[in-house]
Order: C-alpha cells, then structure tokens, then sequence
C-alpha cells in the first residue's frame, strides 16, 4: 500500500502540467525522422590500414516531453545500416564489413524565441550498440553523445514540422573486435583500432505530434 502510494504522488509530481504546458494544450511530442548519416573514420593500430564508414540513410525516433517555458527532456533513437571498408594502404586492397549502429540518448532542448518559425539547441548523451559482420559477427556496446541545431516549423496547433542537423561522437574502445578479420593462417585477429572518438554528421527531417 506504501508503495502504491508512493507511486502515485510521484505521477501526480511528473504528469501534472505547468502554466506553460497548460497554455500551450501539450504535454508531449514524437517525431519520427529519416536523415543521412555521414562521416566516420577511426584509426587502426596497424598504419598500413586505413577505416572509413561509408555515408548511409538514417532512421529513428524522438521523445520529446516539456520541462520549463523554454526547455525539454528528449529520449533519442536512431539507426544507421552502413558498410566499414578497410583499405590497406600499401596494396590498395579493400576489405568490406557491415555496419549496423543503434544509438539510444537522453538530453534535452533549449528553444529560442520565434513564432511560427523557432530555432532550437539539442543535446544528449547515451550509449551505441554497434553490430558488423565480416569474416565473423561482433558486436559491442560504447558511450556516446550528439548536438543538433534545428528548426520547428509549425504545420498546426499540433503538428511540427522538424528540422535538424546533428553532430554525434562515439568512444571506441582499442580493446574492441568489431572490425575484426580473421587472419587466415591463425585464425586471430589482425585489424584492431586505436581508443578513438568517432565524429558522423547527420542531416534529418521529421514530423512531430504534440499530445
């Protein structure tokens, strides 16, 4: 029962509107965007080989829910399918890994004043579950932040249209296997990369209903 309790004061605390939230008829907003990603290079222990990601389409999904006049919380999802090539720069050969990236963030967005038109300033940080497949599948986790500069352009009371260009770092462990191919006479690992942060461009666009 004291739990129980202890629930609901804490609902009644967190989904209770302000004066703004109450003015402005919304509580939350979802956007579903699609973008194209861009960038991506990391350095590899061995200086004969170079990594790249290629630029690839984007996906994902906001969550954005009101704090202040101002300000909101945002829970920020997104997808990246691409390929990593891994170039020997002495024999110019290239070797292919597919790359699969989900990036889960939380952070939030500061709004400059405007009308129909408002700017705004988004930050988060979280963590991305990257996944190859290669010679053989890895996969491992990173942390990992973002910072975006946008524009709402409002469609209807309820309806934004949204804008954003976004920069996102990713800390890569030296320690990881991801780009990992198999050496063909010991079966090890003979492409590791160097501790690095890994910096993408993201260009995306979305429509989001407030609620």
């Amino acid at each position: 029962m004291r739990n129980t309790c202890l629930v609901l004061l804490l609902s009644a605390f967190f989904l209770q509107p302000d004066s703004a939230n109450a003015e402005d008829g919304w509580r939350f907003e979802l956007t579903p965007f699609v973008g194209y990603r861009m960038g991506g290079q990391l350095d590899a222990e061995d200086d004969e080989l170079d990594i790249e990601l290629d630029d690839s389409v984007s996906g994902g999904l906001l969550l954005n829910w009101r704090h202040r006049d101002n300000t909101e919380w945002e829970l920020h999802y997104s997808r990246q399918d691409s390929v990593a090539r891994i170039r020997n720069r002495t024999s110019n050969e290239v070797s292919r890994v597919d790359f699969d990236a989900h990036t889960l963030q939380l952070g939030g967005i500061y709004s400059f004043d405007g009308n129909r038109l408002v700017p705004y300033l988004a930050m988060t940080l979280g963590g991305s579950y990257v996944r190859t497949t290669g010679d053989r599948d890895e996969s491992d986790t990173f942390f990992s932040g973002s910072l975006g500069l946008g524009v709402r352009y409002a469609m209807s009371e309820r309806v934004r249209l949204r804008l954003e260009a976004r920069a996102y770092g990713t800390l890569v462990r030296s320690s990881t296997d991801i780009f990992c191919e198999s050496n063909e006479t010991t079966g090890a690992c003979n492409v590791r990369v160097e501790g690095d942060i890994v910096g993408q461009i993201e260009t995306f666009a979305g429509v989001s209903v407030r609620f």
